[in-house]
């Protein structure tokens, strides 16, 4: 990966346009950035190379698709070995419901996971199922969300400009 001093101005625009909108044409995204079309696809190019740009995706509303309760769920561990951690990730990469999932210190919990489903009856499934069944799973604390205040997939860039 390439140093992160050699971002300029026009690399860190490049990223906080992208963030905000990935299907901007290679047109306007220069236009935006103030270069002209070909150096700004060859930074654009470049800043995928290096591993900056780890892909595209399409943000998808989960309430249109009818996925209503979000759980933020921690997770106990039995034992703290190796062989059992690698089990617990490999078997919880099998959960699509599982948005994100985090090696954790600081509270009573080794894991917490975020989780995403249409509604509590298929949240108890993915649990009594699925989560309480992983081999080395000792405890599982679950809380839901009521209203989410914030949610964003830009990362900040501002510390880069200093």
């Amino acid at each position: 990966m390439a140093n992160m001093n050699r971002l300029d101005r026009y690399d860190l625009n490049i990223l906080a346009e992208l963030q905000r909108d990935a299907t901007l044409s290679n047109q306007d995204l220069a236009e935006r950035i103030g270069l002209s079309p070909s150096p700004c696809s060859r930074r654009v190019k470049q800043l995928q190379d290096d591993g900056y740009i780890l892909g595209q995706v399409a943000l998808l509303d989960r309430k249109q698709l009818g996925l209503t309760l979000t759980a933020y769920v921690l997770i106990g561990m039995d034992r703290h070995t190796p062989e059992r951690f690698e089990h617990f990730q490999a078997e919880i990469r099998k959960c699509p419901e599982v948005l994100e999932c985090c090696l954790v210190t600081g509270m009573d919990a080794d894991y917490q996971l975020k989780v995403v489903v249409p509604d509590m009856d298929h949240y108890q499934k993915l649990l009594l199922g699925t989560l309480t069944r992983i081999e080395g799973v000792s405890s599982v604390r679950s809380s839901f969300v009521l209203q989410q205040i914030l949610s964003s997939t830009q990362l900040p860039l501002q510390h880069l400009r200093d």
